[in-house]
């Protein structure tokens, strides 16, 4: 900063005013300090400022995943709700790990954000201690906890998995099973699971016809694998619903293989509404949600909690339950 000042022959304080526009700064003296800047490649040291404003310019937020489109969008939205505040996003990504998130938590908040969010209701104890005791706004998404630590975006997954088993029994399905993986990492999954449970349940549908395969994120490779091991062991399943469009487009591709006709032979219903879902042949059913609304609105509730609390005004904490929508396609 002081070489700047000295090529502009300005004070450094002057510097510091026109980076920040301040309005005691002439728009020629600006200017000229801004032209310095750009030769020198200079970029202001906001640490000192943000110790003093205890306002770091930054919301951290929290995906499974950075290769899959629907988490990217929620970023996409976050991204776009907070940066014509001035914000910018510090992304992590858990990889389905709560232990994993944890770290994450611990790593994100010694940064000293202004405001996080995660994705998901259920994190370790220590996640939970640690971000309810922040002191800034926290946002859970895609998820409806039951105890939330603040304030909540997002939909129930055991409920849209619900919606769509009652849709394929309204289509007629009676042997309908349900594709997940092999552990509870991906909590929203396991959601989905225990929502079709209470479905089949609830229609009086013969029980238990869940298969277990793969770590999740489960891929199209073990979603092929698991329709296969789904209609050894029980014959007459006639509709299969997949806890992700990726592994019910490998189940799909897998029964082109086999010559077994979707939906003649068995009917394939995903979750998401990925672009797969309706570029496939056929074309999969699925449940969509608007992955970038739950991030600009996640970003809008950490906008008006940081406003709220300049102001020295307790917003409250915040539920908003984003729609989903059952998608009949031509898999079913």
């Amino acid at each position: 900063m002081a070489e700047v000042a000295a090529r502009a022959g300005v004070s450094t304080m002057t510097v510091s005013r026109a980076l920040k526009s301040d309005g005691l700064v002439s728009q020629e003296t600006r200017q000229r300090i801004l032209d310095v800047v750009d030769e020198l490649g200079y970029v202001l040291d906001l640490s000192a400022g943000a110790l003093s404003s205890k306002r770091t310019g930054f919301v951290a937020a929290l995906v499974p995943s950075i290769n899959n489109s629907n988490f990217s969008d929620t970023v996409r939205g976050i991204t776009e709700s907070v940066e014509v505040h001035g914000l910018q996003v510090l992304l992590g990504y858990t990889d389905y790990d709560i232990e994993k998130e944890e770290r994450l938590v611990r790593a994100m908040l010694s940064r000293r954000p202004d405001g996080m969010i995660v994705t998901g209701g259920r994190h370790t104890e220590k996640a939970r201690r640690m971000l309810a005791s922040a002191g800034i706004p926290v946002v859970e998404t895609w998820d409806l906890p039951s105890e939330p630590i603040d304030n909540v975006v997002g939909f129930s997954n055991a409920e849209a998995a619900r919606a769509l088993v009652h849709r394929l029994y309204e289509k007629g399905y009676r042997r309908i099973a349900f594709v997940g993986g092999t552990t509870n990492r991906d909590t929203r999954g396991a959601d989905r699971g225990c929502g079709y449970q209470r479905a089949v349940e609830e229609l009086g549908l013969p029980a238990g016809r869940t298969i277990s395969f793969g770590k999740p994120p489960i891929s199209m490779e073990q979603g092929a694998q698991a329709i296969v091991h789904l209609v050894e062991r029980w014959p007459d399943v006639d509709a299969a619903v997949c806890v992700s469009d990726l592994s019910a487009f490998g189940a799909i591709m897998e029964c082109h293989r086999r010559g077994w006709a979707v939906p003649g032979r068995i009917a394939i219903a995903g979750f998401g509404d990925f672009e797969i879902s309706h570029c496939s042949w056929p074309r999969i059913t699925t449940v969509a949600v608007d992955c970038r609304a739950i991030g600009a609105e996640a970003g809008r509730v950490v906008l008006r909690a940081i406003e709220s609390a300049r102001g020295a005004r307790s917003s409250g904490s915040e539920r908003i339950v984003v729609p989903f929508q059952v998608i009949e396609r031509d898999s079913t």
